[in-house]
């Protein structure tokens, strides 16, 4: 980070001296590490963050989408062979899990000024294939018109799950990002709206994708479920006493249980989170008015969203050759960036390695091949700021 003048990332937590501080008390008192009171103090307190009944914690934002897909098939609502619909752009680690389960990954062409999936794109793909679960991606802190896809997949029988890994505290009329579809998955890695260095979520009203979830992330064991939900599996299985419950795994899982820290930081980072979202939409506006102002590049729709929790500051150029002249100009100024996410994911090598079927993308073709973005954050300066639009403009 010390080669740019404005990296990607300036911090890796909210109040970092006394964060750290506090980290570094808590590994010298706590007498335990592995998963347990923090890890559960921390879901009951993001749960209510995020206005839904249940939040399970686990290793990594990848580990939540392997976990959900897996706990989906467990309990029924998809089987080997569903077709799995996804927003085109997005990160790997939502599509793989789609493959690596035995599920067929159908991609949906995204809108290029809001970068998401939007209903339209959706009935193209119905007109050309049945569909029996979209997982939308909220990218970068955008939303697509989730009201009228929600309606859509209600209507066509389709389940509506959120990858929101990138949208914590985005909304659309006030309802979150995330409470959309059944469940939807978050990301605490470094550098997103708040980090617990590694650690993910799973989100849901539903209790018995909840429980399953919390068997998934424990190689199929019920330690963490209720004692009235630890009866109804144990009869169901036959399984008569503690002792034989003890080993006893009732469906496909996992190791993708979160530490103790992961708990710990994550109550610690929480209650910065409002504070982050208002000053990332600050500096996003800005650079966004910036945006608006130059002709070779393509402004970005937001005005149906009533919260933009700008994870970084995407720019979509009209050419190849404009984000070529772009990047140089970034370069040039120490302003660290990268594409857009993993742009057109039919045109990464595990894709075309796994799967034979693709489709025309042209939205997606052209983030991929016109689009990239740079840091945002609360430590962004005034100064900071004013060298971003100065790199935006004519």
């Amino acid at each position: 980070m010390a080669d740019f003048r404005v990296p990607l990332m300036r911090n890796a937590f909210a109040c970092e001296d006394e964060t750290r501080k506090a980290l570094s008390e808590f590994v010298i008192q706590t007498p335990r590490f592995s998963m347990d009171r923090e890890c559960f103090a921390f879901e009951e307190e993001f749960a209510r963050f995020q206005g839904r009944a249940h939040a399970i914690l686990f290793n990594s934002g990848s580990s939540a989408n392997l976990a959900l897909l897996q706990a989906l098939r467990n309990i029924g609502l998809l089987q080997d062979g569903s077709k799995i619909a996804f927003t085109a752009v997005t990160w790997a680690t939502n599509v793989m899990p789609i493959i690596q389960l035995g599920m067929q990954p159908v991609p949906i062409d995204c809108d290029v000024s809001s970068l998401n999936v939007e209903p339209a794109q959706i009935m193209e793909r119905l007109a050309q294939t049945e569909i029996d679960a979209f997982f939308a991606t909220n990218v970068l802190g955008l939303l697509g018109d989730l009201p009228t896809i929600r309606a859509l997949c209600k209507d066509r029988g389709i389940l509506l799950i959120e990858d929101n890994c990138e949208s914590l505290g985005s909304e659309i009329d006030g309802v979150k990002a995330g409470n959309f579809g059944l469940a939807a998955t978050f990301s605490f890695y470094i550098a997103h709206h708040m980090t617990t260095i590694e650690g993910g979520m799973v989100c849901t009203d539903d209790e018995d994708l909840a429980n399953m979830l919390r068997m998934v992330r424990v190689n199929g064991w019920d330690r963490n479920l209720s004692a009235p939900a630890k009866e109804k599996i144990r009869a169901k299985h036959n399984v008569r006493s503690d002792l034989d419950a003890s080993f006893a795994f009732y469906d496909l899982g996992f190791n993708l249980r979160p530490t103790e820290i992961t708990g710990f930081l994550g109550r610690n980072q929480l209650k910065y989170v409002p504070q982050s979202i208002a000053a990332r939409e600050r500096n996003f506006l800005q650079v966004q008015a910036a945006v608006g102002a130059n002709p070779d590049l393509i402004p970005l729709s937001f005005g149906h969203q009533s919260v933009v929790s700008s994870f970084s500051m995407p720019v979509i150029c009209r050419t190849q050759e404009g984000r070529a002249r772009l990047s140089e100009r970034l370069r040039e100024a120490g302003i660290e960036h990268r594409p857009v996410i993993a742009g057109n994911i039919q045109r990464q090598p595990f894709y075309a390695k796994y799967v034979n079927q693709t489709y025309p993308l042209e939205g997606a073709d052209q983030i991929h091949d016109c689009g990239l973005y740079f840091g945002n954050y609360p430590e962004l300066t005034i100064e900071d700021i004013a060298l971003m639009v100065q790199c935006l403009g004519r």
